[in-house]
């Protein structure tokens, strides 16, 4: 059994272990998204079109979701600390480069690098809950993460356009750099050199690749492993789908460049409050009943927004306030809906992590994508979509429900 932190709640060690955790995890986002606010001058400054800057964003998304599906399996086999030392180094390498990149091939390639460096951190962080807290109190730490979370998109757009303004748009790179170093530090002085899932259940094959597919090929067999992941890969699509579609649908209600932020963060600052109220409930409810919970409030959210435009009731606040409920939901849903996939299996934590990384990016994209399917005049169609969308999630969350009943309570890591 593991030696849980969870037994000394107040001490200062156990506060410093999670937001040691929660800064690994959150270090990749704020990467991903503190650059947007160059990103519409790099255009000009590179002389290049926006499609090829758009690769600097698109290169970074796909060795952040690529790079996990091997990270999480060495951690299994080698540890999660080393394997999360040698993310940062790359992290930071890649931002001191994109800092002195003179060309946007050299900026594009730098992004990939500071993307795959910034993956170790999203599937050590998720693994290292399974291995280090135990019960309601690992659903609690994710919770506090989704916290994190929910506020690194905005809050790193703020910091990003501000320090472009005042210091150019290297100020960015730079402060990556400073905070990787940082985190390399706590990573390597505060979390444990190996922990208990990597030394795993039985003898791992010798070659690290074949270790990896084996890990893969024993996940697929869990049928509730896969439910789990498939219920939070088409919330994490949902979520997509509406940051893809809310400019395009408050544009078409008269809301220009400069006041679609406010009306998106609705979803994000609701979300907060979702992950806040799961850390409290999670210890009387238990896992499933505050996930059932997150899916009645987001579906609600999303029929509430769908029935006033389909009732013509087209203006900002009739599109973006009921979906505060979708936020609320995605918070209630997703940290339990974590904690389930890491913990199946708790000595492939990390293969588990790896591939629920991937899947919400996967997953996310398309929803994303499909936005663009079909002509947005109004919010009647992105809110069937999302719909939809949420109502997958709804049944693997019944599924996976189905096949706990039958198979007696879930195992505990």
């Amino acid at each position: 059994m593991t030696t849980s932190p969870a037994s000394a709640p107040a001490s200062p060690n156990h506060a410093l272990l999670i937001a040691n955790l929660v800064g690994q995890l959150a270090f990749g986002l704020l990467a991903m998204t503190i650059c947007i606010p160059s990103m519409q001058e790099w255009g000009a400054i590179f002389g290049s079109s926006q499609a090829a800057v758009q690769l600097t964003f698109s290169g970074f998304v796909v060795a952040y979701g690529g790079l996990q599906l091997i990270y999480g399996p060495l951690s299994d086999r080698l540890g999660r600390k080393r394997i999360l030392l040698l993310g940062l180094a790359l992290a930071a390498a890649g931002s001191v480069w994109g800092a002195l990149a003179g060309d946007l091939f050299s900026l594009t390639a730098a992004r990939v690098l500071q993307g795959a460096g910034a993956a170790a951190g999203m599937v050590m962080g998720r693994a290292m809950v399974q291995d280090l807290f135990e019960g309601p109190e690992r659903t609690r730490v994710m919770a506090y993460i989704g916290m994190a979370m929910g506020v690194c998109p905005p809050l790193a757009t703020i910091v990003g356009g501000a320090l472009h303004v005042r210091l150019g748009w290297q100020a960015n790179f730079v402060l990556m750099a400073l905070l990787a170093l940082a985190l390399f530090v706590a990573a390597w002085r505060g979390l444990p050199g190996r922990t208990p899932a990597a030394v795993g259940e039985a003898p791992v094959p010798a070659h690290w690749l074949r270790a990896m597919l084996e890990s893969y090929a024993r996940l697929a067999r869990e049928p509730g492993f896969l439910w789990y992941v498939f219920a939070l890969s088409m919330t994490t699509a949902t979520f997509y789908a509406f940051l893809a579609g809310a400019p395009i649908v408050l544009g078409s209600l008269g809301v220009g460049p400069a006041g679609i932020g406010y009306y998106i963060m609705f979803v994000p600052l609701s979300y907060i409050v979702g992950n806040y109220l799961t850390s409290r409930l999670v210890h009387r409810l238990g896992d499933q009943a505050v996930m059932w919970l997150g899916q009645a409030s987001s579906l609600c959210g999303i029929g509430t927004m769908l029935a006033l435009a389909i009732a013509g009731v087209d203006t900002p606040l009739a599109f973006a306030v009921p979906l505060m409920l979708l936020g609320l939901g995605n918070g209630l849903l997703v940290p339990p809906a974590l904690t389930g996939t890491v913990g199946l299996v708790p000595a492939l934590a990390g293969s588990a992590a790896a591939v629920a990384g991937l899947m919400q990016q996967l997953l996310g994209a398309v929803g994303g994508f499909a936005v663009g399917l079909v002509p947005h005049h109004g919010a009647v169609n992105l809110g069937w979509l999302m719909l939809a969308l949420m109502g997958c999630s709804a049944l693997a969350q019944a599924c996976l429900h189905r096949g706990q009943r039958r198979r007696g309570p879930a195992r505990q890591a």
